[in-house]
């Protein structure tokens, strides 16, 4: 693979060589393979404006992967360095913002943040002899539960003068990407050229041996940990920079994907080897393996199908490689193979670019007259979002539309990816239900420059203009929520309110709501409100804890049907009849339990309706007709009463 300089045990002859060569450079063959394959299959991927949105979707994950990579090649493991970058963005935001500290101090304490959590996971795992599982697993918690507590749930907007990191020079070259790669050569100097380098290949080739030989290991493992807690930090603010806001739940899972980048890449989990070049390249197949997916309409679910599936196989052929009669060569030494391995890379530029060319006249026909729209939900793991996908797909091959859906998976710039693909790949609209209102801005304002109509729907976007919102009203659907069990119980009676997924607008917007209505009924007393992430296994846990606490609770109020149902499971045989609870949203399940009598209402949102009228009104401004800015899709309190006669 390109992330290692391998030299071979035996002489070999010109077939052979080929073959020595692909194994070699792994990483870089894949990365040539999926361009050119690519490059023909769709002919919005080979774009200068695509290319760079490919750069700055890697930036992230690369910058976060160039540190797990010092781990990776000590042997160790780093699994909190997603949280860890959106603690550090979030101390940024939160002094600078919210306290008035200097934005240089900021950045300071950002930096310090993560270096700090770096050195607790290095000394847990040096001194306190934790497997690096364990400590970094442990840290990831720390870190999320501090980003939560500090920003309260909420996004903190960022600093004007740091959210210029997410910009563009001379309106073409992105920022981020200019971070990427001065990060990787920071990276590649530390690891080939520095004695803490050469100590991590050390310590990574055999343990033992480097304590033996005079190399203080603690030390250097306290080391190696706070620089992978740097690099995350700077990732962190990157993130936020591109988000104009620092999310608490920004970078969620991307740990992994920083892993996968450095294995990919071609270092060993083993330890000894890997290279900052070959992270690069990982993280590069990543974000080309995405944006390809999505520029080609495949589904959300498969997309996560074939990222595990190159991670298996990348894996399979570092092994196949040493197999094969392989032995790495440290960052740093052999160096007449740096010359042979510059070459490697010209000579796959220029392939690359040839077949590139060749395949580009497959896409030199006319263009297709069928009218073009992208969808980003927020998530495709919740039924209400799914009959909104449902209901604007019937629309759409109703009005003979192409329409591209994508799952951003409840992660607000994973959703900025994807906004940004739909934009370069020159969709005739764009359709958005925001993770986040304020984070999604940026990308609906590069949709607005490209002349591309923007429809937000079910949440509006905050600091940018969009063509219409369609949606219903989050905050008077709580306050219904709340009117409606308040007037089942009397007007008095002892409740619990189950919170959405903190840092969501619905959650913010639904839970005002609830409180706002409740204030209309003094005889309500709320025991408890707590969190359940619009999950029905984390609803069904967080009431069965409530309960021991509160056992004579007599209502519940959930901001969705998946937690409703849970709380419904955690009350068994009480529900509907000594406890009342209410839902949000009027999904399958929800409409089914309400009409079994267990649930006593759900505030239905009709979804199937939100997703058909948004694709006729994004077709309506791509026909320049006229649409209006606010399409109220009315609420509506489903109870056993009228539920046969409901249609979400």
């Amino acid at each position: 693979m390109a992330a290692d300089t391998l030299k071979s045990t035996t002489g070999a002859s010109a077939p052979g060589g080929l073959r020595r060569l692909l194994l070699d450079n792994g990483a870089l063959t894949a990365l040539i393979v999926l361009v050119i394959a690519l490059s023909a299959l769709s002919g919005d991927f080979l774009t200068t404006d695509n290319l760079l949105n490919i750069g700055v979707q890697a930036a992230v994950t690369a910058i976060l992967a160039f540190g797990v990579t010092f781990v990776i090649v000590s042997a160790g493991i780093d699994l909190s360095v997603g949280s860890v970058a959106a603690l550090s963005a979030t101390v940024l935001a939160w002094s600078a913002t919210n306290h008035g500290v200097p934005v240089f101090l900021a950045l300071v304490l950002a930096v310090a943040t993560g270096v700090a959590a770096g050195l607790v996971n290095g000394f847990l795992i040096a001194y306190g002899k934790l497997p690096p599982f364990i400590a970094t697993l442990a840290m990831l918690s720390v870190a999320r539960g501090l980003s939560l507590v500090i920003s309260g749930g909420v996004p903190i907007p960022f600093p004007d003068s740091v959210s210029h990191l997410g910009d563009t020079l001379g309106d073409w070259l992105p920022v981020p990407v200019l971070v990427m790669v001065l990060m990787g050569v920071i990276a590649a100097v530390v690891l080939g050229r520095t004695y803490i380098g050469r100590s991590m290949y050390a310590i990574g080739g055999n343990e033992e041996a480097a304590r033996l030989s005079g190399l203080r290991v603690k030390k250097q493992k306290l080391a190696i940990y706070a620089l992978s807690g740097v690099f995350a930090a700077v990732a962190g603010v990157v993130l936020a920079s591109r988000l104009s806001s620092a999310q608490p739940q920004a970078a969620d899972g991307y740990e992994l994907d920083a892993i996968a980048a450095v294995v990919i890449g071609g270092a060993s989990l083993a330890g000894g080897t890997g290279k900052a070049s070959g992270t690069l390249i990982g993280a590069l197949i990543l974000a080309v393996l995405r944006n390809g997916l999505n520029l080609l309409n495949v589904s959300a679910f498969w997309q996560q199908v074939v990222i595990g599936v190159v991670i298996a196989l990348a894996v399979l052929l570092d092994t196949v490689r040493r197999k094969a009669g392989a032995t790495p060569v440290a960052a740093g030494t052999g160096g007449g193979n740096k010359g042979r391995q510059a070459a490697t890379y010209a000579l796959a530029a220029v392939v690359t670019v040839a077949v590139v060319g060749a395949t580009s006249l497959l896409h030199g026909g006319s263009a297709s007259t069928t009218p073009k729209m992208g969808l980003s939900l927020s998530t495709l793991n919740n039924p209400f979002f799914v009959q909104i996908r449902t209901g604007a797909q019937a629309e759409a091959k109703k009005l003979g539309v192409d329409l591209t859906v994508t799952d951003a998976q409840n992660d607000a710039s994973q959703q900025a990816n994807q906004l940004q693909n739909f934009t370069t790949a020159g969709q005739g609209a764009i359709i958005v239900n925001p993770v986040d209102s304020d984070a999604a801005s940026n990308s609906v304002k590069a949709a607005d420059k490209a002349r591309i109509p923007v429809i937000a729907v079910d949440r509006g976007v905050n600091k940018a203009s969009v063509d219409a919102l369609v949606a219903s009203d989050n905050v008077a659907g709580g306050e219904l929520a709340a009117k409606t069990l308040a007037e089942k119980l009397g007007g008095k009676g002892r409740i619990v309110v189950l919170q959405g997924q903190a840092g969501t607008s619905a959650a913010r917007e639904r839970a005002a709501g609830f409180a706002q209505g409740l204030k209309a009924y003094p005889g309500i007393q709320v025991v408890a409100q707590q969190p359940a992430d619009f999950d029905r296994t984390k609803g069904l846990d967080v009431m069965s804890n409530l309960l021991q606490a509160h056992p004579d609770v007599q209502g519940v109020i959930a901001a969705n049907d998946e937690m409703a149902l849970g709380a419904i499971k955690a009350l068994g045989s009480k529900a509907g009849r000594s406890v009342q609870v209410v839902g949000f949203d009027g999904t399958p399940d929800g409409l089914k339990a309400v009409q079994d009598g267990t649930l006593y209402a759900s505030v239905a949102q009709q979804p199937t309706q939100l997703g058909r009228i948004a694709v006729d009104n994004a077709l309506r401004a791509v026909q320049g007709k006229k649409v209006e800015p606010t399409v109220k899709v009315p609420v509506k309190v489903v109870t056993k009463d009228n539920v046969a006669g409901f249609s979400g």
